[in-house]
Order: C-alpha cells, then sequence, then structure tokens
C-alpha cells in the first residue's frame, strides 16, 4: 500500500554537531514512540558504514519528507547517494559551517541537470 504524502512530515538531518543543533533548535527535532530520533549527528571518526546505515534507516521510514545531510558527510556514501531514486523523502545536501557548498558535488543537483540536457 502507498504511502499517503499527508504522513510524511519529517524533516530529517544527518549532520556535523552544529548543523543538528541549530536545525534541532528551529524545531526539526522528534522522537518516536520506538525512541527513534530523525537526526543523527556526525563527526569526523564516524564511520561510512555507520552513515549509510542511517541513511537506509532515515530513507526508509514512512514519516520522513525530507533528508538534509551536510554535504561532506554526503561525499563519505556519494555511491548510496547516487544510487538513490525515490522521490520521497527527498534528498537535499547543505554547507556545513566548516565546509562550502559546492553545487558540483550535490546527486540531487547533478540529476536535475541532466533532466535539462536531454
Amino acid at each position: 500500500m502507498a504511502t499517503n504524502l499527508k504522513d510524511r512530515n519529517l524533516i530529517s538531518v544527518i549532520g556535523d554537531e552544529d548543523s543538528v543543533t541549530g536545525l534541532l533548535l528551529a524545531g526539526i527535532g522528534n522522537v518516536d514512540q520506538n525512541q527513534q530520533a530523525n537526526f543523527y549527528v556526525v563527526d569526523q571518526a564516524t564511520s561510512p558504514e555507520d552513515i549509510e546505515k542511517k541513511f537506509v534507516e532515515f530513507s526508509s521510514r514512512k514519516d520522513v519528507a525530507i533528508i538534509l545531510i551536510n554535504q561532506w558527510i554526503a561525499e563519505k556514501i556519494r555511491q548510496t547517494l547516487d544510487d538513490y531514486n525515490q522521490t520521497f523523502p527527498t534528498i537535499l545536501e547543505i554547507p556545513s559551517k566548516d565546509q562550502p557548498y559546492d553545487p558540483n558535488k550535490d546527486s540531487v543537483l547533478k540529476r536535475v541537470q541532466r533532466l535539462f540536457k536531454d
């Protein structure tokens, strides 16, 4: 059975401590009845496997509409993001305090650019 889009009401974030803290202060934080949070803090020591596992968890949730991920973190799981082809949740790569946004690395932007070239 298809998920109703109105049920997708959360934004998840996979980010560094500053990005996650800022977004939590903005009000996106949620912990469900199973104690599952919609945010994940990554640092330089976090393995790509752990990041990918959290991405797969968030992308398979039926209540998540958007996944925000710091671009430097996205680079650690680039192949997984490039292979992701679902409309929802939508993936948005965002800059971090220490790492500027590079549009040439953004998987979603690359797909959009390919659509306009075809």
